[in-house]
């Protein structure tokens, strides 16, 4: 009977302490204010997407935070992502958005990238990743084939070296020959889109899933200053893509099956594009919240009717698969690593930014 006792005893303090722990957690948020630092400048597709999340996502957290999207630019985000892991604040309130390819970067031992995406805590990402890349028309280029064919090399805008601006181009010039060059140092997509526009510029490869809003105009524009997308990553409805080809079987047809076991190793991190991520060392209780707020608020009516009427395709990815993602990333091959150097190597930088 006494034994039952100590158990029905320590059994009810073990429920008092998790009751009062959650309590603290509600509490903690209540009258505070969450940043979210995007890596990009304002007006691109990570800024976009960032912007649209926070302004829903405050009433899922207990205590109903408000959150604040500043920008943190410089070096296609990684500057961002080096303070989210090294500098930022560890209480929860603070949490980055920047590209997902600095795992990929870091497995290849990118000295730049000083972080270690295990010890992250990841708490979603609003959608998978569709590159594309796209010319303009006064090039008088139209398809790939004619990229390819024609042998002519065309000036790329890039931020840095692990962004799809820069990676793609140089994964296609050693797959199936463009010769592309890519001029690394641009700020993000609105810059590269008025560099594009002022001839700058030859043409620019970023995510589909971003193109389609934020240089909609470009699109839709007619002659010289149309832009021209001339392969993708995945299948779309979009008319813009309709004889468009996809681009692991364009690089199949091109370079084999070697060409696409590359693709395929880089394409890994665009299964969680745009990601929400918070430093090492944030009270777990904490990191869940956010994270069930961010799931909840990719379920939310309101939402989900302000990305429609955005155009803004959203595909909610967990913690849980980002976690297996990151781990399948880091533990890439010794070969295909050696085979993945030459992104890593130092590009042209952009005279102007």
């Amino acid at each position: 009977m006494k034994k039952l006792l100590r158990l029905s005893a320590i059994a009810s303090a073990a429920l008092v302490i998790a009751t009062a722990a959650s309590a603290t957690a509600d509490d903690f948020y209540k009258g505070k204010t969450v940043r979210v630092t995007v890596g990009l400048a304002p007006g691109g597709g990570y800024d976009t997407y960032a912007r649209i999340v926070a302004r829903h996502m405050g009433k899922y957290v207990p205590g109903n935070p408000s959150f604040v999207v500043d920008n943190m630019e410089g070096a296609g985000s990684l500057i961002a992502a080096n303070y989210t892991y090294n500098k930022a604040d560890r209480d929860g309130t603070f949490v980055g958005v920047w590209n997902s390819a600095y795992v990929l970067y870091q497995a290849l031992g990118d000295r730049a990238v000083r972080l270690d995406a295990k010890k992250l805590n990841w708490i979603g990402a609003p959608i998978k990743g569709s590159p594309s890349c796209s010319i303009m028309g006064f090039t008088g280029l139209k398809t790939m084939d004619e990229v390819v064919k024609s042998g002519r090399e065309l000036k790329m805008g890039s931020t840095r070296a692990g962004s799809t601006y820069n990676d793609l181009p140089m994964i296609l010039n050693k797959t199936v020959g463009t010769k592309f060059n890519v001029i690394n140092g641009y700020k993000g997509t609105s810059v590269i889109t008025v560099a594009m526009r002022s001839k700058e510029l030859d043409g620019g490869c970023w995510g589909w899933e971003s193109a389609r809003v934020t240089a909609r105009a470009m699109l839709d524009a007619q002659g010289d200053q149309k832009l021209i997308p001339i392969l993708v990553h995945s299948k779309w409805e979009d008319k813009e893509l309709k004889n468009v080809p996809l681009a692991r079987d364009y690089i199949k047809a091109k370079a084999g099956d070697a060409g696409v076991e590359l693709y395929n190793a880089w394409t890994a991190q665009y299964e969680f594009q745009r990601p929400w991520v918070m430093p090492p060392g944030v009270p777990q209780d904490r990191v869940e919240i956010l994270r069930k707020a961010f799931k909840d608020t990719m379920q939310d009516p309101e939402f989900v009717a302000e990305a429609k009427k955005s155009k803004l395709e959203m595909q909610y990815v967990s913690a849980e698969e980002i976690n297996g993602l990151v781990n399948q990333i880091l533990s890439i091959s010794p070969k295909t690593k050696k085979e993945l150097q030459f992104l890593v190597k130092k590009e042209t930088t952009a005279s102007k930014k």
